[in-house]
Parts: structure tokens; sequence; C-alpha cells
């Protein structure tokens, strides 16, 4: 692809997610969220494979299903109560087309199925897209319609924790378990949506980081399987020693980054007579532990059995630029100590 055209389809990217962002009407909502879709599509066929145009056709057909559901959502909105505005979603049924047509679109279990195919269908810059650009403009409208069913998000939430961690236990293939990880997390952002936007958005943020840094290191160390992992260390070797603690802030354990966020959800589900819902997020999150252990394991633990001949590749210029990886992976690891000043930062 011409570097013109993907600049391009980038911008195409950002415009669609920025007038979902701004607007107010839901029909600009929904057309940003449409030039978005379209956006996509060609850069996950851009190369042409029949595994990429394959999900490139299923997201396509998921998210055009997404789409229409949430028109009718809309439109039957403004016939029931007169208003196009987004914050006048007040009846329960359109209410609760429109989160389904969401929770489909960013891939929220029952409705997740299509996330792990799709994202396995593509490269690793392209589902890095997918699992962090793709679910901020969903969400900026989730957020805003969030008090109408209540009991829907914690049914979705918990399913989603449930499957997110079930789901990625059996898996070999990176991008498959990438993409379980990302129903896992979408789940926690949604169980608490409802009782503090600001501590979704934090999630949300934590959630971007941890995932940004997971894709780029993969994408470094050409790794798409859980195989390919254990020859890592003659390619990075300092990342092969950083990837493990990267890959168990994202299975949220103390004292890394990605902690903060179930830390303080577990305490706000707490905060509002919750405690069995915490309670099962807490042990779904296990489920979703077990399988980044597996991956910390596979790379920083086991040496592959045959020596690679020759200069090992890490003496070797990369071409890759690793500054942004170096960001992200302080960020997901270092952030906890802030965690008083970024809730005030996200709270004011």
């Amino acid at each position: 692809m011409s570097p013109m055209l993907s600049s391009t389809l980038l911008f195409a990217l950002g415009i669609g997610t920025t007038i979902t962002f701004a607007s107010s009407h839901w029909f600009l909502a929904w057309m940003g969220l449409e030039i978005n879709t379209l956006a996509i599509l060609p850069l996950m066929a851009q190369y042409h494979h029949p595994r990429a145009v394959e999900a490139t056709l299923k997201y396509f057909l998921t998210q055009a299903t997404a789409a229409s559901t949430l028109l009718f959502a809309t439109t039957t909105n403004a016939w029931l109560t007169g208003q196009w505005d987004i914050q006048h979603m007040t009846h329960p049924l359109p209410a609760t087309l429109f989160t389904l047509a969401l929770a489909l679109k960013v891939g929220l279990a029952p409705l997740h199925i299509w996330l792990p195919e799709v994202l396995q269908g593509l490269d690793l810059g392209t589902g890095l897209i997918m699992s962090t650009w793709q679910k901020l403009a969903p969400f900026a409208l989730l957020i805003q319609i969030y008090p109408a069913n209540s009991t829907l998000l914690i049914i979705l939430g918990l399913a989603s924790t449930l499957v997110g961690g079930w789901g990625g236990l059996n898996q070999t293939q990176l991008r498959k378990i990438l993409a379980y990880s990302s129903v896992a997390h979408l789940g926690w952002m949604v169980l608490v949506l409802q009782f503090s936007p600001a501590l979704t958005l934090l999630t949300l943020l934590m959630y971007l980081i941890m995932t940004f840094s997971t894709f780029l290191a993969f994408k470094l160390t050409n790794a798409t399987n859980i195989n390919a992992l254990a020859t890592a260390w003659t390619k990075a070797p300092a990342l092969t020693a950083l990837m493990p603690l990267v890959l168990l802030s994202l299975g949220g354990l103390p004292p890394l980054s990605g902690f903060m966020p179930k830390w303080l959800i577990l305490q706000e589900l707490s905060k509002q007579d919750l405690a069995l819902t915490a309670t099962l997020a807490a042990l779904t999150a296990l489920l979703s532990l077990y399988f980044y252990l597996r991956l910390s394991y596979a790379m920083a633990l086991t040496m592959f059995p045959n020596t690679p001949t020759g200069t090992p590749p890490w003496r070797f210029q990369s071409s890759q630029v690793t500054f942004p990886l170096a960001i992200s992976v302080t960020a997901t690891l270092m952030l906890l100590p802030l965690t008083p000043t970024i809730t005030a930062l996200l709270t004011s």
C-alpha cells in the first residue's frame, strides 16, 4: 500500500473517531462510526492474503450488523421520545438495543465470537489498531448512556471477564490470546461503567497502554505463536527480560500498573454492595493470569533447543522505531505509585 493511501486511511480513522467524540446528535455519531469502519477495511485487507480477506469480510459483516442495529435503536428512540440527542436515550427498549449493538461492535461477550477470528487474520500492526483505536468511539457513546441498563451492563461485564479468561486458556496463537485478553479487559470496564465513568476511562487508558506495549513487543520480535517466543532472546534480550513483567501487568499483578484499575474497580464494586460481583470478577481474573504466566514462561524461562548459529540478530541494527515501545513499557510497569494523582485528575 502506498504511503499516501495509508496516510489517507489513517487520517479517515482519526476523523471518524473524532466525529463520534464531538457529536451530540445520533446521526453524526453513527456516521463517525461508519467512517471509522470503512477506513480500516482496506488496511485489514492490504496484504491480499486469503486469511486477511476472510477476516476483513467477517469484520465488515459484524460491524454492518452492529451499525444497522444502532441506527434502528436511535430511530426507535427518536420515534418514542422525539429526541435525536445522545443524552436523551431514556426509553429502555432502544437503550437496550443500543447497548447490545455497541457490545457487538467492541466485542463484549457473548457477542465476541468474531473478534478472535478477525484478529488472527490480521498482521500485528493492524491488530494493534483493531484492539486499541477501534474501541474508543463505541466507548465514548457507551459512557454517555450508561445509566440506562444497569443489570445488562453487569451481565455483559461478568460474561466478558469469564469468557475472556476461559477462551484464552487453550490458545497457542498470540493474536487470539490478545483478543481474549481484550474481551476480558472490556468486561472490567463495563462492570464499573454505571458507577464510575472516570474509573472506566482510567481502565481504558491502562488497557490501551498495556496492549500497545504487548503488540509492539511481539511485532519487534516477529512472534505470532507461543513457540516463537522462545527465540525472542536472540532478537531483543532486554525486551525479553521486561516482557514477562508487561504480561503480568496485563494480568493485574501488583506492584505493576495493571493492578491499579482492577484494584479500584473491586473497591468501587464493594462500595456499591456488589461484593459477589467483585468476587466473581476477581476469580475470573485468575483465568487470564494463567495464560499470561504461560506466555511469560515461554518467553523468559525457556530456551529454544537449537541455538541459532552465527551472529545473534540483536547485534544488527533494527529498522523498527523502539522509542514508543520504551515509553509504553515504562508506563505499563511503573504507574501504580501515581494512582492517587491519576484518579484525582480523572475525577476533577
